[in-house]
């Protein structure tokens, strides 16, 4: 993000915050005044809390790299602010209708958020992610190491090389070219069949746990040697670093829910564009189930 296209975000920002120009809130302790402009006092904790409201790219640049841009864009703030009160835009009907729509954002945000607090707790959050896996399907995975040569002879020496008895790790270690997996001896980890490009998936998951292949496996990277450490049914993420997603699936489900029990006791009259009633909508007719591809997936972007 270049310096003028962070002052042009954050003077837009600023903008659509005046309440900063006109209230003094008391200061927290060390919380010193870093600006007056016709009295009215800029704190520290004020300044933060703007740069935290920045897009997260501007939010990660040193906070020395930007005060003075920024002291300068919030006093910028409060002068707009109290030349638009001194001009009295505060008895403005424009200003009253935009004030009556920000409240009324306000209002069914914090409903919103109130009912949703109301009907979730840490039990049923517990009971829905239970539920969740159970439905979960089986999948397999393995836990891979593997070799990438540039040459299929090359590949071909590896593998003699194994056969001689060589470790697999070592020779990785030695010999690959996958400057991410080389340190770790071609350690892959854990990965399901969809991970990976299809025909390093198609070679690795013939194997058994020990097993490496007997020939070179070729892809767009280049020949792998592979081997395959372990299998497993993948298990199902743990509670606590699931729990985030499945309470905003559970808050997402109670939002739509209420929503459509509103719309239901509610009387609801729809017009067109140009005032004239709108056309009843036809029944929904629910098509047949389409059947399951069976071509190939598009494979996913490729792991090693």
């Amino acid at each position: 993000m270049t310096v003028r296209s962070f002052l042009a975000l954050t003077l837009a920002l600023l903008l659509a915050t005046p309440a900063l120009a006109q209230t003094t809130p008391t200061p927290a302790p060390a919380d010193p005044v870093i600006a007056r402009v016709n009295g009215i006092e800029l704190h520290r904790s004020q300044l933060l809390a703007v740069r935290q409201g920045l897009p997260e790219q501007a939010q990660k640049l040193p906070i020395e790299q930007i005060y003075r841009q920024l002291l300068a864009r919030m006093e910028d703030n409060i002068l707009v602010t109290q030349a638009a009160r001194k001009a009295k835009l505060e008895n403005d009907p424009e200003v009253k209708r935009q004030l009556a729509l920000a409240l009324d954002q306000i209002v069914s945000q914090v409903y919103i958020t109130r009912y949703v607090q109301s009907q979730i707790t840490e039990e049923k959050v517990k009971k829905r992610y239970d539920e969740l896996v159970k439905l979960q399907k089986p999948v397999e995975e393995v836990n891979a190491r593997h070799i990438l040569l540039k040459t299929e002879d090359e590949a071909k020496a590896v593998i003699a090389d194994l056969k001689a008895g060589k470790d697999f790790a070592e020779e990785a270690k030695a010999k690959s070219e996958d400057p991410g997996t080389k340190a770790s001896g071609g350690d892959l980890g854990w990965f399901t069949k969809e991970e990976m490009v299809p025909e390093f998936a198609e070679a690795a998951f013939k194997l058994q746990k020990g097993q490496y292949t007997d020939a070179p496996v070729h892809t767009q990277f280049g020949y792998h040697v592979i081997k395959v450490e372990d299998r497993r049914m993948k298990p199902p993420p743990p509670y606590e670093q699931a729990k985030g997603e499945v309470l905003q699936l559970m808050q997402r489900e109670l939002i739509e829910q209420r929503v459509k029990e509103l719309r239901t006791g509610a009387k609801i009259e729809e017009f067109n564009l140009d005032g004239s009633k709108l056309a009843a909508v036809p029944p929904l007719i629910v098509p047949a189930p389409t059947p399951a591809p069976t071509a190939a997936p598009t494979p996913a972007a490729p792991k090693p």
